[in-house]
């Protein structure tokens, strides 16, 4: 074998990473790596160093030693190849050349090593293979995933249902005057879903807020089976013991019955007779050099029914909007009622809503090249210097109406080069090593604080810091478009927002 080891040392021959390629024991190794410092000869330039029976060939990283142990016969010039090599995928992976950053990324590095060696020999990998196969990115993994979302979005439409029923049961048993139905369980919880988009502006609408009855819990009975937390009190007089002595301890709901642990943890049922959500996206891409190339966005109004006596309501919009964009309504919307009045009803005044389910009653769209409609601009400037490039970022926001939050501005880097180094920042970064991305994280941007900039240096070209990305969520929509008021059959009753 050529290569029996590769190791992340510290000046003092501490071993921190150590991936081993034959059989080698630990004492075998420790002993190889604490007797390389004191094999160096200060006063040479040369970067490997023998012995009787193996060679080291190293390379300094600041205060650590990347150390390759080989055989005496193998090739050196492979061996120096190999090495440079491995001292480009540390940085890849750790963010500085300290052991603590080595250490806590022990395991991507021996992965990528196990990519460069293999049996003792090298692989002809570069740099982008090692990072492509250690995200092992698989096909069948996403199918997986995919699957599984489906059937727990399915799980949790089916548990809504069912909790909807047994709520009307027991409306229905209140109305009746008779003794509301037992079920059995843990209980149940209302479970939301949501959407990353780029903006996204949710109203709920509420008229009437049924009781929640406590669904009572199945009786346990009397049974020989085992039982979890039988040994409750000596668990106690352990801790008992440990506040004695001084210990702060954490209370948990572990040893509570289920039925203290559900009252605890389940969160109230929220059941609305009228639920309504506002949802917009916006999509947008501008020229590196400035100009709006193209905008698109998209709105829609969703109504879900849970009260059959809400089947027939009508919803009055009001439209402030003055960006000109384009309505349209259902087609089982009462088209000319909701032009001259800006009333959502339905033609055929016989019908109804559906019950339990969402329904889009109003949608919208917008196609616009006109700079103005922009909601926030980016500006990026890099500018070559001496060891790289020195790349100033910033924004500003054009709709000071608007309260953007969550905004992540993210800037490509080019691979191999590192981490940046941050001068100015508004706010906070994080550097995706991986995926060779800068993500500049700022979460909240206002009227107060319209505007902001980055500043980094890194090695590279002004090419390499583009297309800049940028995603946000808004709790405000951006076309002025709000629901008004509700107007039932016979009575008309105000609508919180």
């Amino acid at each position: 074998m050529v290569l029996l080891a590769a190791a992340v040392c510290t000046k003092a021959g501490k071993a921190i990473v150590s991936r081993q390629f034959v059989e080698m024991t630990r004492t075998r190794i420790e002993g190889l790596l604490a007797a390389f410092p004191k094999l160096m000869n200060t006063g040479k330039q040369h970067t490997f160093v023998e012995t009787e029976s193996v060679r080291y060939v190293y390379q300094p990283m600041e205060k650590l030693y990347m150390v390759l142990i080989t055989t005496k016969n193998s090739n050196i010039l492979e061996d120096l190849e190999t090495l440079r090599l491995f001292s480009r995928v540390i940085p890849e992976y750790c963010r500085a050349l300290e052991e603590n950053e080595i250490s806590e990324h022990c395991f991507d590095l021996i992965f990528a090593f196990d990519e460069i060696v293999a049996l003792g020999y090298r692989e002809n990998v570069n740099l982008a293979q090692i990072r492509t196969f250690t995200e092992m990115d698989s096909h069948e993994e996403k199918v997986f995933r995919a699957v599984r979302e489906t059937q727990e979005r399915e799980a949790k439409a089916e548990m809504r249902r069912k909790a909807k029923e047994l709520q009307q049961a027991r409306r229905d048993a209140e109305r009746r005057g008779t003794k509301a139905p037992g079920f059995g369980g843990f209980g149940s919880s209302a479970v939301s879903g949501g959407t990353t988009a780029a903006m996204i502006t949710e109203t709920i609408i509420e008229t009437e807020k049924p009781k929640v009855t406590p669904i009572p819990s199945r009786p346990s009975g009397s049974n020989k089976a085992l039982k979890l937390g039988a040994k409750g009190k000596e668990v106690d007089n352990f801790v008992d013991k440990l506040k004695s002595e001084g210990e702060n301890i954490i209370a948990s709901s572990i040893g509570k019955r289920s039925s203290d642990a559900a009252a605890v943890l389940a969160p109230p049922i929220n059941m609305e007779s009228v639920h309504m959500k506002i949802e917009e996206k916006i999509s947008l891409t501008c020229g590196r050099d400035g100009g709006l190339q193209n905008m698109e966005l998209h709105g829609m109004i969703m109504l879900r029914i849970l009260d059959e006596k809400f089947a027939r309501i009508r919803i009055h919009v009001d439209n402030e909007d003055k960006k000109g964009v384009q309505l349209q309504t259902h087609p089982n919307v009462d088209k000319k009622l909701f032009t001259t009045e800006s009333l959502i009803g339905l033609k055929n005044p016989e019908k109804s809503f559906p019950i339990n389910s969402d329904v889009g009653v109003l949608k919208w769209r917008l196609q616009t090249t006109e700079e103005s409609f922009i909601p926030l601009t980016i500006n990026c400037w890099p500018s070559e210097s001496g060891s790289g490039c020195d790349v100033n970022i910033e924004y500003e926001l054009q709709e000071e109406g608007l309260e953007l939050n969550d905004v992540v501005i993210t800037i490509p880097l080019p691979p191999g080069v590192g981490a940046p180094v941050i001068g100015e920042i508004d706010g906070e970064y994080r550097h995706d090593a991986r995926r060779n991305l800068l993500e500049w994280c700022l979460p909240v941007i206002d009227a107060k604080t319209k505007s902001g900039s980055l500043e980094f240096s890194i090695a590279g070209q002004p090419n390499d810091f583009f297309p800049v990305h940028v995603s946000f969520v808004s709790k405000k929509n951006y076309c002025n478009i709000q629901v008004g008021k509700g107007q039932g059959l016979a009575t008309l009753f105000p609508w919180p927002i």
